[in-house]
């Protein structure tokens, strides 16, 4: 199965004071597992642009406030237990949040 994986800023970080995951230990493990298949860091949400269509016109925003996404992975698990698991072994998991959505159809 394959997911969506973004990560995220959360106004409430874990409090542990052990010291988390390390990002690149996570990349390079997953990475060489097959698990990801894909990742980036994105820009932030302040330099986003929103395009919509309504009625035949175009219209183009400009975000003017940071946005809670900071990356994404698209990740290949057996199964949504696996891509739990994937996830919370994520150093955002303790410092944000992830979200997790299956791709829809046929892989």
């Amino acid at each position: 199965m394959r997911f969506m994986m973004f990560v995220a800023e959360d106004d409430h970080p874990d409090t542990d004071p052990a010291p988390g995951p390390d990002v690149d230990t996570w990349v390079a493990d997953h990475d060489a597992a097959g698990r990801r298949l894909l990742g980036e860091v994105l820009e932030p949400a302040a330099g986003a642009t929103t395009v919509r269509v309504r009625d035949g016109r175009t219209l183009v925003t400009t975000a003017t406030v940071s946005g809670p996404i900071l990356g994404f992975d698209v990740l290949e698990c057996a199964d949504p237990h696996e891509a739990v698991a994937v996830a919370a072994a994520h150093p955002m998991a303790r410092y944000g949040r992830i979200e997790l959505r299956a791709f829809a159809g046929p892989d």
